[in-house]
């Protein structure tokens, strides 16, 4: 069974920066890893990712802010937030595409989220 287990959200003022980390356990190989973002009445909407071939992608709203990075031997994947701004407060969801050990078969999994706030 695969799980995503986040951390780190929380509480901080405009202008404040947080880290999220998440953690895929289980016998996975992951393909694409990264995070997602949604407030209430919206979509779930890209945060920022990477792809299979190692290549990131970022919301514009988020670029030159907002900075991805990897562990692959620990699959954990982080995301570090600089000059967050209140449009940034969301449920933050930590998102993954892997196959399991022995299978073929590719299936997208997500972590339970993390709130986010961003006071002004």
């Amino acid at each position: 069974q695969v799980q995503l287990v986040e951390s780190g959200g929380g509480l901080v003022q405009a202008g404040g920066s947080l880290m999220l980390s998440c953690a895929a356990s289980g016998s996975i190989f992951i393909n694409d890893m990264g995070w997602y973002r949604q407030v209430p009445g919206k979509q779930r909407e890209l945060v920022a990712r990477f792809s299979r071939i190692g290549s990131t992608r970022y919301a514009d709203s988020v670029r030159g802010r907002f900075t991805i990075s990897r562990d692959g031997a620990k699959n954990t994947v982080y995301l570090q937030m600089n000059s967050l701004k209140p449009e940034d407060t969301a449920v933050y969801y930590c998102y993954c595409n892997a196959r399991q050990r022995g299978s073929t078969a590719e299936y997208d999994y997500w972590g339970q989220g993390t709130q986010v706030t961003v006071s002004s």
